[in-house]
């Protein structure tokens, strides 16, 4: 019988969350803003960004310690439905 997603997870854990969009100036700050209401333990040390080739599209990583499914999933659908976020894994 295979893992429900609940069981999947032992939390609290270390959790990354990637958010890639255009390339802004701003980009990277609304990502972390975004994560800090749902994880306001946010430390600046667990945030990289990248760019990519081109310089047209930038990828924001953050690592989280989460505390629950729900937090998580209010986390994706909050970047998930910002117009400037293209994709979250």
């Amino acid at each position: 019988m295979a893992d429900s997603p609940a069981d999947i997870f032992q939390f609290p854990c270390a959790f990354p969350i990637k958010a890639f969009g255009r390339n802004s100036d701003d980009f990277e700050a609304l990502v972390i803003a975004i994560v800090r209401r749902h994880a306001p333990d946010l430390d600046d040390r667990v945030v990289t960004s990248r760019t990519s080739n081109g310089d047209a599209y930038r990828a924001v990583t953050a690592t989280i310690t989460a505390h629950s499914r729900e937090q998580l999933d209010a986390l994706y659908t909050e970047l998930s439905s910002h117009a400037q976020v293209l994709m979250v894994l």
